[in-house]
């Protein structure tokens, strides 16, 4: 499968496999989470993204017990984490209100935590996971630069920031942002248009898509999106997932799909979309299809 490289020396898998499920899977046991792992990297899915607060701050947790038990298995993969969101559950089960916190001291612990978690010393990108209006972007910056030097994190980047929250944290960073991962995919296409990925594009980022698959609606769209996917499905030999999320690695921005589900014979399927080369007039069908009228 491509590799994509990241600031840091980081090489992360095109295609990223999403665990923000994983704790509702009813069985969520170590040897079954290693076979949705195995199923993975039998595709040559290597990249595994986590953050604190999936499963109510319990998914690092489940996924670190899946590594312990299976000697080897992390040295095969990249893990992505993210932290910055406190909501009143878990851990933070006496928090007033959902809140961002990106203090120096805040990331810092929550990096132990995951570490801790997750049963390894370092993750291979850890994202900020929502702009903080409150953010210091000098005592953030200094924090991430920090992480990376101690080796606990090789790279670092944001989660849902527009072009000038990226702008503002990096001008007080030594550490280049790695990546923006984003919402993107036919039922949310707002980011190609927006400026998000033309962004991105000049700064020469790769950028993650969370929710390429519109949260699982595009799967169950009866509307004139899933009709599209559907005929070019059909012309193409492979489902309407694996279309929509051709549809993102189409682009020129090099978008990394994070795809996640609990069904071992979904995750067995995700690669399908590599077999997919969208022509350029298909790519517009779709586009045309997602924002309900003709291009201009």
């Amino acid at each position: 499968m491509e590799r994509v490289e990241l600031e840091g020396g980081v090489s992360l898998s095109r295609l990223v496999y999403g665990m923000w499920r994983i704790g509702d899977d009813p069985d969520t046991s170590p040897a079954h989470v290693q076979r949705k792992i195995e199923a993975c990297l039998a595709q040559g899915i290597t990249t595994m993204d986590q953050a604190d607060i999936y499963g109510g701050y319990t998914a690092e947790a489940i996924m670190g017990e899946a590594l312990r038990a299976s000697p080897g298995l992390r040295e095969r993969i990249e893990i992505v984490t993210k932290c910055d969101i406190v909501a009143p559950m878990g851990r933070y089960a006496d928090a007033p209100v959902k809140h961002y916190d990106t203090s120096a001291a805040y990331i810092q612990a929550a990096v132990d935590q995951s570490l801790k978690d997750l049963g390894t010393d370092r993750v291979e990108l850890l994202l900020i996971h929502r702009p903080d209006p409150l953010m210091d972007a000098d005592e953030t910056g200094a924090a991430l630069d920090a992480l990376v030097a101690s080796g606990k994190v090789r790279a670092v980047g944001v989660s849902n920031f527009r072009p000038w929250d990226v702008e503002l944290l990096q001008s007080a960073m030594q550490t280049k942002l790695a990546t923006n991962q984003i919402e993107i995919s036919p039922a949310a296409p707002g980011a190609f248009t927006n400026g998000d990925l033309a962004f991105h594009q000049r700064r020469r980022d790769p950028v993650m898509a969370w929710s390429p698959l519109g949260g699982g609606s595009l799967i169950r769209d009866q509307g004139r999106i899933g009709q599209v996917l559907d005929m070019l499905g059909a012309r193409h030999g492979v489902d309407r997932g694996a279309i929509a999320v051709a549809f993102l690695l189409r682009h020129p921005a090099r978008i990394l799909p994070v795809l996640g589900t609990n069904a071992l014979d979904r995750i067995g399927k995700i690669a399908e979309a590599l077999k997919v080369d969208l022509a350029r007039a298909e790519w517009f069908q779709i586009y045309e299809a997602a924002i309900g009228q003709e291009v201009p």
